[in-house]
């Protein structure tokens, strides 16, 4: 199988098996698709701690407003009622206005963190030695191993060399849809964010969001510094050797040609400034003693 080591710019995406004869629009379209699905798990978990701590959104013409204000306007919102999570509410003012702040009880806001966690997990290659031990870590340590593993993730995709496919990131949004729905069993409001993204309604128009996103029509894959043309195949670019592995950047069209790789990565410019302090001190000493 070759393995396509997907980046944006500068920044490690994920890792890509498929084979010299595979036809490049296939390629684009499962590259694109696997794309685009990591941003959706990413955009779900980064709202399921305000779903946990504040409860549902707010209808748009009610967040922002103040108490007062929402009296004075006499609004009132339909779906409080409707939508209670499991095991009742437990009252959690939102300070921004944008949830209702009837939140779910520990139990249940467990339920979504540790969901959430484990859905991160599967798409960012984390290994599985780590998916099988992190659930025995509070909610608090392993809030943090999964924003530190976030953070740093393109190195940990490489490190790892576990190949992302369709089916996983299917899998982390069926573990979050499940978690949001026992917890929040009537459904959520169809103005929520998180059921907007499941149901493929989201809005994006205007955010930092939008800007991330490749459809598949704009979506070229370079290699390098040489888009990769529909029409042809993999083998046509590289050859018919399956171990072959290599370094695509995903664009969008009209974005112009990325910027080449570096020559050396940055651990191994780290190692040789390591190498080069080393070897200063060592000559510093050698000087020193020749003196005396």
């Amino acid at each position: 199988m070759v393995q396509l080591h997907v980046k944006r710019g500068d920044e490690s995406q994920f890792l890509f098996n498929t084979t010299v004869d595979a036809p490049l629009e296939t390629v684009i379209q499962q590259v694109t698709a696997i794309y685009n699905g990591r941003l959706k798990v990413d955009r779900i978990c980064s709202e399921i701690p305000e779903l946990a701590d504040h409860g549902i959104t707010l209808p748009p013409n009610m967040q922002g407003l103040t108490e007062e204000q929402i009296v004075e306007l006499k609004l009132r919102d339909e779906w409080e009622d409707k939508c209670v999570p499991s095991g009742g509410p437990v009252l959690r003012k939102d300070e921004i206005g944008r949830r209702n702040g009837h939140a779910p009880t520990d139990k249940m806001k467990e339920v979504l963190m540790r969901t959430m966690e484990e859905a991160k997990a599967l798409i960012s290659n984390v290994s599985m030695r780590f998916k099988s031990y992190i659930v025995y870590f509070t909610p608090k340590v392993r809030f943090f191993l999964v924003l530190y593993l976030s953070l740093f993730i393109p190195q940990k995709q490489v490190q790892a060399n576990v190949c992302v496919t369709m089916e996983m990131v299917k899998e982390a949004l069926d573990q979050l849809k499940g978690a949001v729905m026992i917890v929040y069993p009537m459904g959520l409001p169809p103005h929520d964010p998180v059921r907007m993204e499941f149901e493929d309604r989201e809005d994006l128009s205007g955010t930092q969001a939008s800007l991330q996103v490749i459809t598949e029509d704009e979506c070229q894959l370079w290699w390098a510094a040489k888009e990769m043309q529909r029409g042809k195949k993999l083998q046509d670019y590289i050859g018919k050797n399956e171990k072959t592995k290599l370094v695509v950047k995903i664009q969008k069209r009209g974005q112009g040609a990325p910027a080449r790789e570096p020559l050396i990565t940055d651990e191994q410019q780290k190692q040789m400034m390591m190498h080069y302090y080393r070897r200063q001190e060592e000559l510093k000493v050698r000087t020193g003693k020749a003196k005396l």
